[in-house]
This record gives structure tokens, C-alpha cells and sequence, in this order.
């Protein structure tokens, strides 16, 4: 009963394989069909050098004989004519090689390029909510990790399969008269090592694919202990050695994993690989045998025996050029799971966009902003971030937005923008549904800024151009951003004023402190002129009462007859609004003016007056 077992288990693990490399190998036409998009004159010459290369051993096996039949005759002029000839196919043979590793290499680096752009590429395409979401990184990161270098992997396995078998079948039209047994023998001997490689490719696989997780901690890590932004508190806090002392913990751990998994792979290697050299032995003693008692010359016994070699060595090259395609397969899959994922940009709606709203519009009754019964749950998460929210905004008003950290302001402006797609409800503008708004034409009414806006390593005009990227290299635009930013002093101390490159992670790079960085992300935010929907996202944080009163009091001016959307904890800033939003637990519990919420003397009043005490 054991042994059925045993044995059942055997079949199915087997069963197991089969699928696998089936499942496996059906990545290979779009690898190869990746390669030829990235240059298909490389492909074609590799594919005439891979031809070339599997020709030219047989004719240099044949030469060998040859050379070996003219010195058994004693004839100097065809001993040196045949080595000469050999000289020349090996000459060749050499620079076949050198010309498959020089395609080989330049194809690599252009598929690198593509593979990687491909990835970014997706990126562009994936919402707001991938790139909250644990599981997504663990997609990037097994993606990304080696889908650059496996596709020419696949191309040159390919080519090398189809190499081999070349080679092989010529080998085996030269062994078939001596022996087709021995031939037989020779292609079985060389399977179990084979099978036992592409058994701790996929155990690789698997262990790489489950330990995502970790790797993604390990290069955060990383990250924190190499980075400006961690830097002052890593020293600081002393931080540093319990931090590194964590790395090297993890690594330990992955170094112990893949010693083990190496260590088993090359043992089983070495002792299958022995049935193979045993079988290729076998039948070296019973050629020379042959010879020895005369029945066959020098020159065929020197050909059989290379041919033996050779041809066991094109048979074992070619299982482990389908053993190497089953695991560049494997990693393949994760980079086409990536790019399958699906995003909402297939869905977009090809309609004609209605016409951008104008500071000097109307106020009418399709005009504004409005929510319907708007809910949003965080995808795994039980609570609602915002919950059954139903509001109004006209045409040109300006709407302040307190509360509490995530009772759900950021969520309502995210919604909004369409950076998430509520769970519940409906959002319309000016009477469309925000769902049949083309998502560009869509934001390209909007100018937003967030409290955790983006610090650009590039120069302080790419800082601020990057607001609007149509108006790109529009210096007027530009200038008149900086002005209403009032970031005119931060761009006068810079050394190279616009152009002065920011941040210290590249050459002569100039760092800014909180409130500069943020008076040119503000500048980013004006750079949309036509915008007719400005939304500030606690954006003056690291300002003082006094600059942010500034910049809020310029905002009011520039944002006249534009709908203006502002969080701030400040009541200060935020009662100049002409209407206030008082969030908490996800639900609107109070609105109306600063006066009247005042008045009211409920939880808007409360949070004031202790604001206020603090500044008596």
C-alpha cells in the first residue's frame, strides 16, 4: 500500500511538471515577438549566426576524420590541405561566436530599454488604488525584477534549441550506421539530469515569488539607511545599527534559502549527470573495441567517438535550453500578469468633451459640483472613508473643507479628480456624470496641489512647468505661476535662478527648506490658468500664520469666479471661505459660513475657540 502511494504521489508530482511546462511555454511566442518589435534586423542576423554556428561543427568533425585518414596514408599535401581547412572553419566558427555574443549583448540592452518603458508604461495606466494596495508591489516587484534580461534569455534559449537540434540530427546521421541503439541510449542517459534542473527552476521560481513581501522590506531598508529624506532622523534617532542589524537579519535569511537550494541542485546535478557520462563512456570502449580489432579505420573511429561527444553534448544542450525557456517562461508570466492588469482606460468614452467653463459663465442649475449618495470604502477595509455624502457646489463659490485627520477630506478631493472611483453613488459636473468625462479633459479643468506634493529632482522651471505640460517652455506662463505663488524671492537666491537644478541628489543640486518647496508647488498648481476648479490640500502646512494668510489672500484673488476647494486645519484661513464643510467619521455633521457655524455654537465653534486660546 506504501508503495502505491508512493507512487500515486510520484504520477501526480509528474502530472504537476507536465502542466507546468505547458502552462509555461506558452509565454514564448510573445517573448519572441517582443524581440523582433525591438530590432528585427538583430533578430534576423542572430537567427543567421545561430544557422552558421549549428553547420560548422559537423563539417569540422569531418574534416578531423579526414585529417586523421590522410597522415594513416602518409600523404603530406592532403594531411596540411585538410588542416588548413579545419584551421579555416575554425576561424570562423570563432567569429560566429563573437558575433552571436556581440548581437546577443546589443539586442539585450535594446530589449532592456523597451521591457522596462513597457512597465512604466502600465504604470501610467493603473489608478490611484494599485498603488495604495500590498499586493500590487508584490506584482511590480516580481515584474520587474528580471523581465528585463529574461526575453533575450528566451530568444538566445530558442536559438540555441534550434541550434542544437540542427547539430544533433547531423550527428545522429553520422551515428545511425555504426549503432542506433547506442544513439538512443545516449539521448535517454542525458534526460533525468534535465528533469531534475527544470524541478529546482520551478522550486526558484516559487521561493522568489513567495518571498516578495520580504524582498520589498529589504530594499526599504535599504532605502532608509541610503536616503536624504531618512537621513537626519536615522542619525538623529541613532537608529542606524538596529536598522542595518534588521538587513543583514533578512538577508541572512535569503542567503541561507538560496545556499540550500543550490546546494541541493548542484548535488542531484552532478550525480545524474553521471548517467550521461557513464552512457557516453560505454560506448567510447566499445568503438575502440571495433577499431582495435580492425574493423574500422583511425578516421571513422575518431569521427564516431567526436560525434558521440558532440552529439550527447547538442542533446544536452537542447534539454537545458528548454529547461532554461521553462524558468525564463516562469518570470515571463509575472511581466504579462503585470501588463494585464486591467485598468479603467478601456472603458473611457469617446465623447465630445463639453466645453471648459469660463470665469465669466453663469451660475445655472447644471452648473458645479455635485455628489449623490457618495460613498468610498478603502479596498480590504471594513469602515467607510466617506459615507452617503450628498452636496452641492455652484459656479465661482469657495467651499472650505475642516475636520479631523481622515474623517475623509483628502477622499471627497480624490473622488473628485477621479484618482478613485466611489464605491457608492454618483459625482457630477456641470450636469455630466464624472464618469463620462474623459479623464485628461476632466483635470485639465482642475488645479490641485496636496499636502504631500511632489519635491522634483529636476531644475525649479521643470518644478513649476509640470503643472501644465502643455505650456511646457511657455517662460511668460511660467513667470506669472512664480508671481502668484509668491515664490519671486526663493527663485531670486538661487544661483542659476529657473534653471538651478533642486534637491541633492544630482550634481550642484540646491536644497530648499519646507516653505520654499512649497511655494513652488503652488506655482505648479497656478501654471493651470484655464483651471476653473482650484483645490489647495493643506498645502501651506510649512508656512508660518503669516505667509500662509498671504498666500491665501492672494489664492482669493486669483481664484475670483473659479469654484475653490480648500483644507486647511487653520479657522484663520479657512473663514474666509464662502461656505465651510465640518467633516468627521466620513459624514458632512455641519456646514455654512464661519459666521453662522460660529453662531451655532456646536462642534465648528468649539474647535475655533480652542484654536483661538492657543493664539491669545
Amino acid at each position: 500500500m506504501r508503495h502505491l502511494a508512493t507512487t500515486r504521489q510520484e504520477t501526480a508530482q509528474n502530472g504537476k511538471l507536465v502542466l507546468h511546462l505547458r502552462d509555461s511555454f506558452r509565454y514564448t511566442p510573445r517573448t519572441l515577438a517582443l524581440v523582433w518589435k525591438a530590432s528585427r534586423s538583430q533578430s534576423a542576423i542572430l537567427g543567421a549566426l545561430t544557422l552558421f554556428s549549428a553547420i560548422l561543427p559537423l563539417g569540422i568533425a569531418y574534416v578531423a576524420k579526414a585529417i586523421i585518414d590522410a597522415v594513416v596514408a602518409r600523404s603530406s599535401a592532403l594531411t596540411l590541405r585538410w588542416v588548413l581547412f579545419e584551421l579555416a572553419l575554425v576561424a570562423a566558427q570563432s567569429l560566429v561566436q563573437r558575433g552571436l555574443s556581440l548581437v546577443r549583448s546589443m539586442l539585450g540592452a535594446r530589449l532592456s530599454l523597451d521591457v522596462n518603458a513597457m512597465i512604466l508604461e502600465k504604470a501610467l495606466t493603473l489608478e490611484l488604488r494599485h498603488f495604495e494596495d500590498p499586493e500590487f508591489y508584490d506584482q511590480l516587484t516580481r515584474a520587474r525584477r528580471e523581465a528585463s534580461s529574461r526575453p533575450i534569455s528566451v530568444v538566445s534559449e530558442t536559438f540555441q534549441l534550434f541550434q542544437n537540434s540542427l547539430t544533433l540530427l547531423g550527428y545522429a546521421a553520422l551515428l545511425i550506421r555504426f549503432s542506433g541503439v547506442a544513439v538512443i541510449g545516449l539521448v535517454l542517459a542525458a534526460i533525468p539530469a534535465t528533469i531534475s534542473e527544470m524541478r529546482f527552476s520551478h522550486a526558484a521560481f516559487r521561493m522568489r515569488n513567495w518571498r516578495s513581501p520580504e524582498s520589498r522590506k529589504l530594499n526599504y531598508l535599504e532605502y532608509v539607511l541610503a536616503n536624504d529624506d531618512h537621513a537626519k532622523e536615522v542619525k538623529l534617532f541613532g537608529v542606524g545599527k538596529t536598522l542595518l542589524d534588521r538587513y543583514r537579519s533578512m538577508g541572512e535569511e535569503f542567503y541561507k534559502e538560496d545556499q540550500k537550494l543550490a546546494v541541493k541542485r548542484a548535488g542531484w546535478g552532478f550525480a545524474l549527470s553521471l548517467i550521461a557520462t557513464s552512457a557516453y563512456y560505454g560506448c567510447y570502449v566499445v568503438v575502440a573495441l571495433v577499431a582495435a580489432s580492425g574493423k574500422m579505420s583511425l578516421g571513422d573511429m575518431t569521427l564516431y567517438i567526436m560525434a558521440f561527444r558532440q552529439g550527447q553534448q547538442a542533446f544536452q544542450s537542447i534539454l537545458t535550453a528548454i529547461g532554461g525557456m521553462y524558468e525564463d517562461n516562469l518570470y515571463m508570466s509575472n511581466l504579462f500578469r503585470y501588463l494585464s492588469i486591467p485598468t479603467g482606460s478601456a472603458s473611457e468614452p469617446v465623447i465630445e468633451a463639453p466645453p471648459v467653463a469660463t470665469a465669466t459663465d453663469g451660475v445655472n442649475g447644471a452648473s458645479g459640483i455635485r455628489f449623490e449618495g457618495v460613498g468610498y470604502r478603502y479596498p480590504g477595509q471594513d469602515g467607510w472613508a466617506l459615507s452617503d455624502v450628498t452636496l452641492t457646489i455652484p459656479k465661482g463659490q469657495s467651499v472650505a473643507l475642516v475636520g479631523p485627520n481622515g474623517a475623509g477630506k483628502t477622499t471627497l478631493i480624490k473622488l473628485l479628480t477621479r484618482l478613485y472611483e466611489p464605491t457608492k453613488g454618483s459625482i457630477f459636473l456641470d450636469g455630466r456624470n464624472l464618469r463620462d468625462w474623459p479623464t485628461e479633459d476632466l483635470r485639465r479643468r482642475i488645479g490641485v496641489i496636496f499636502q504631500d506634493f511632489n519635491q522634483y529632482q529636476f531644475s525649479a522651471r521643470e518644478n513649476i512647468a509640470l503643472g501644465s505640460i502643455d505650456h511646457f517652455d511657455d517662460e511668460p506662463r511660467i513667470r506669472r505661476a512664480v508671481a502668484q505663488a509668491g515664490a519671486d524671492p526663493v527663485i531670486d537666491e538661487l544661483p542659476k535662478g529657473l534653471d538651478t537644478p533642486l534637491g541633492r541628489w544630482f550634481h550642484e543640486g540646491v536644497e530648499l527648506s519646507g516653505g520654499q518647496w512649497q511655494k513652488l508647488a503652488l506655482a505648479r498648481a497656478f501654471m493651470r490658468e484655464e483651471a476653473d476648479i482650484l483645490v489647495l490640500d493643506e498645502p501651506t502646512a510649512s508656512l508660518d500664520a503669516e505667509a500662509e494668510h498671504a498666500i491665501f489672500e492672494r489664492f482669493r484673488k486669483l481664484a475670483r469666479g473659479r469654484t475653490t476647494l480648500l483644507i486647511s486645519h487653520r479657522f484663520s484661513t479657512v473663514r474666509m471661505a464662502d461656505r465651510i464643510l465640518m467633516f468627521e467619521k466620513g459624514r458632512i455633521i455641519e456646514e455654512g459660513s464661519h459666521a453662522d457655524l460660529v453662531a451655532r455654537g456646536a462642534r465648528y465653534a468649539r474647535l475655533f475657540s480652542l484654536q483661538a486660546e492657543g493664539y491669545a
